[in-house]
């Protein structure tokens, strides 16, 4: 017996909902929400569908309800009948995501009595499972786009996915946004091709611009075409804080470490407290300062990508049965992971994007019509009024998730191998397949084809090199790979994820140096940290000191130094960029003196302060301000843009003013201000003419400026790193080895020196300046800034530090630029700073 309900869709349709399903709801006490029975409605009229929602709407099961319905429909597997291959592929952002959906998702399925298996396959499953998988498929399987591209690149993939009917995509507007999008979305274009009638089901957060996934879920043919698109509106409102404390904030760092006791008492007062930070160091420091002050001896666990997934593991299966009073976390758990009862979220230093804090505090209660329960604790004081501007995007339901962009070129040329593998290709229908896929719909053919060309050859300049030829043109048209070796190698080395060169963490029971032997494997961390380490030296890492014994092989080799003072290990990955919208509503909050009654009585008397020193910025203006110390002299910008793009304009401004004659002995950035300074006096020059502000900030330093600059620095040729081992050109994983940090590099700088000198136009080389330029420099911002700034500079000189220089000046030091001078650079002390700025 079936119940027919109608729903309100806009397809207008009535659908079936099996007996079992509505007698399982209804047990639960529960009724089939609006927005799963219309995606329901939609699935079965053929449509692909992106669902928008806020957290605990009941997403996950929406996006499988489909799924589930069609299975159930399609009973047992009778006797005889051929092997079924894949019906429903879920694809998931994290691993640890992929596992708790299997969890899950086993409930009702199990509950219900439905003949219908379900595995996960990522890069923790063991090979001898995987192999077995290809041979009898699950119904649906829970994977990742790394784990999707390997499998569209084997020769049965068309087998294995002959019965395949539906796609969900978790976490959607999470994936778009990188080269792993890229990827993915060039893997769903040949899906596509193996099944026509492939329906997708696409489930987000909210969205600043939804048709951007809509397009990116259907096949592009030139129509604008988009998939449906289904939006819950409501949600309780999240419950958030900034945390109150006796202590003084302080006016630099990102630790957050002054309001440790402070941290632990709402954990005490909470049943389970998820912690996140933004750094993998800063998980590590906060994670053994709780200890260092848990005199209650409350369960607390560390969790984040360079650990061991056996350990994770222990720390997720502890968080799904509630064994847990704290869990320290990165982005390793900020999706859509429903684990344990978790009560409260504690956001350790400024989230950088208000989308990211809607995402992290979701974690909590993890229930539609439940508040999120958050406290954010600022880093700093410019944190401080980042938290409220956070704080404030939240309440308004304002969203600054990132703009997609054109697909990479490194990622097409990793996926046009990965096709070749698969099975011999027509470069006129495979440029077909791929213009289908949204973020490559303006490919040109030309482009296109200087990809082939680069797979085939390696380009103009590597071709006499045989290594390079990946594939052959046959005789008849079609492309192939070289040989079997080709297909190997990759497999090995799938993937758009570069991490920092690392080397497994091996305790030591006992014995020194790196000869010492056994122990179990903490994790990985990354090779340049270790280089830096001699004998005997500790370092913090997996919630423990370790001393340094020695590297062997692919190994750290380190021992238990427990009591002792610790080096903190520095990650290369988990740093956000500020975004736009959080940067704008910083400076908006600092021109409107209304808006301070919300902020610490601290933090209001700083800038009560600066007003009566300096002036503070306006809104749409840039303030400079320069003043003379300890006989060298300073210029502070507050261009509130971002890390990223004031390390360009750094880079940029000094080589302007080592022209000017000003000697720039070095500068520092932060997220908020921009701090530069030399050995003569630039308010003085700017007072006589001698330097021009509006020359000094004009556009046409992203012109010929910034390209001798990226012509002399390492910066071209570490993003050269990471699109040849992406498109395939370097090889980091070899069958029983893989290459070190160090011979990657070498081989790479090799080639980009190479290719810049005999084939400036190289593709790979193209791939390279467009990294850069969206990524590491953040151009476009930075262009966006000097053109919002142009005829608004507004040049204040002192004769002391300013209140507001005091974050940026407490950072000099840590990064230089060569110049006159700079072997006379003095460090400061920060109590004297401190101590001139404020009386």
């Amino acid at each position: 017996m079936t119940l027919n309900l109608s729903t309100t869709a806009n397809t207008g349709a009535g659908f079936f909902l099996p007996d079992r399903f509505l007698k399982w709801f209804t047990g639960k006490g529960w009724t089939p929400r609006a927005h799963q029975l219309e995606l329901l409605a939609r699935s079965e009229a053929r449509e692909s569908t992106l669902l928008i929602a806020p957290t605990g709407a009941g997403k996950t099961l929406a996006g499988f309800l489909p799924a589930l319905v069609d299975l159930e429909r399609r009973g047992r597997k009778k006797a005889g009948e051929t092997r079924r291959g894949i019906h429903t592929l879920y694809i998931s952002p994290l691993k640890a995501l992929a596992v708790d959906i299997h969890r899950n998702l086993s409930v009702p399925v199990t509950e219900m009595g439905l003949d219908i298996v379900i595995e996960t396959r990522t890069g923790d499953t063991p090979a001898h499972k995987r192999q077995r998988q290809k041979l009898a498929p699950p119904d649906i399987l829970l994977t990742t786009p790394e784990q999707l591209a390997l499998l569209i690149a084997s020769r049965g993939a068309a087998t294995f996915f002959r019965n395949l009917r539906y796609v969900v995509l978790d976490e959607l507007h999470s994936l778009v946004i990188s080269k792993r999008g890229h990827l993915l979305a060039l893997g769903l274009a040949r899906l596509r091709r193996l099944q026509p009638k492939l329906q997708t089901i696409g489930l987000s957060a909210t969205v600043a611009e939804p048709d951007e996934l809509r397009r990116w879920l259907v096949a592009q043919d030139g129509t604008d075409a988009k998939a449906g698109l289904v939006t819950v509106e409501g949600g309780a409102k999240p419950e958030i804080t900034i945390l109150e404390t006796e202590q003084r904030v302080p006016w630099a760092g990102h630790s957050s470490l002054y309001a440790i006791h402070d941290i632990y008492e709402a954990i005490k007062a909470h049943r389970t407290t998820l912690l996140f930070v933004n750094t993998r160091n800063q998980a590590e420091m906060l994670f053994q300062e709780l200890w260092r002050i848990n005199d209650d001896t409350l369960p607390i666990a560390l969790h984040h990508g360079s650990l061991d997934v056996s350990q994770r593991r222990k720390v997720e299966q502890a968080m799904a049965v509630n064994a847990l009073r704290a869990i320290v976390a990165t982005s390793t758990l900020d999706l859509g992971i429903d684990w344990g009862d978790v009560d409260l979220v504690i956001h350790v230093g400024a989230p950088k994007g208000a989308s990211r804090l809607a995402q992290r505090i979701g974690r909590a209660n993890h229930r539609m019509d439940e508040p999120s329960r958050a406290i954010l604790v600022p880093a700093n004081r410019f944190e401080v009024m980042e938290c409220r501007a956070a704080l404030d995007a939240n309440y308004l339901g304002a969203q600054d998730t990132p703009p997609l962009v054109e697909g990479a070129l490194d990622v097409l040329a990793q996926h046009v191998l990965g096709m070749a593998c698969a099975e011999p290709f027509n470069a006129d229908q495979l440029f077909d397949e791929v213009r289908s896929a949204a973020p490559y719909a303006r490919l040109s053919r030309e482009r296109f084809d200087r990809i082939i060309d680069f797979v085939a050859t390696g380009g103009y300049a590597l071709k006499t090199y045989e290594r390079f030829a990946k594939i052959r043109k046959t005789a008849d048209g079609t492309w192939r790979v070289s040989n079997s070796r080709i297909t190997q190698q990759y497999r090995l080395n799938i993937g758009t994820i570069v991490e920092a060169p690392e080397l497994n963490v091996r305790l030591t029971r006992g014995g020194k140096g790196a000869n010492a032997r056994g122990g179990r494997i903490l994790g990985r961390i990354e090779e340049y940290f270790l280089e830096t380490l001699s004998a005997g030296d500790t370092f913090l890492f997996a919630g423990k000191v370790l001393r340094f014994e020695g590297i062997r092989e692919n190994e750290c080799i380190a021992s238990d130094a427990a009591g002792q003072d610790a080096r903190i290990p520095v990650y290369a990955g988990g740093k956000f960029p500020l975004s736009t919208y959080l940067a704008a509503e910083v400076r908006a909050m600092l021109a409107d003196r209304s808006r301070w009654k919300f902020l610490p009585d601290q933090v209001q008397e700083w800038l009560e302060l600066q007003a009566v020193k300096s002036v503070l910025p306006h809104m749409d203006a840039l303030l400079i301000e320069t003043f003379p110390r300890h006989s060298r002299y300073y210029m502070v910008a507050y261009p509130f843009e971002g890390r990223l793009a004031h390390q360009t304009l750094g880079m940029l401004l000094t080589r302007r003013l080592e022209r000017a004659g000003a000697h720039p002995l070095g500068f520092v950035a932060t997220d908020y201000s921009l701090g530069i300074w030399g050995l003569k006096d630039m308010g003085q020059m700017i007072r006589s003419g001698v330097l021009s502000m509006t020359r000094l900030f004009d556009e046409d330093m992203l012109g010929d400026d910034l390209e001798a600059w990226l012509d002399e620095s390492y910066l071209l040729k570490r993003t050269f790193r990471n699109c040849a081992v992406i498109s395939g050109l370097i090889e980091r994983r070899y069958p029983g080895q893989e290459k070190t940090g160090r011979q990657v590099t070498v081989s790479t700088d090799l080639i980009y020196d190479v290719l810049r000198s005999h084939e400036p136009d190289h593709i790979l080389l193209q791939a390279t300046r467009a990294d850069a330029a969206t990524g590491l420099l953040d151009i476009k911002r930075l262009g966006d800034m000097l053109a919002r700034v142009k005829g608004h500079i507004v040049h204040k000189p002192l004769d002391r530090i300013s209140p507001l220089a005091l974050p940026v000046m407490l950072e000099i030091g840590r990064e230089r630029v060569a110049g006159e001078g700079d072997e006379m650079l003095l460090a400061e002390a920060a109590d004297d700073l401190i101590r001139e700025a404020m009386q």
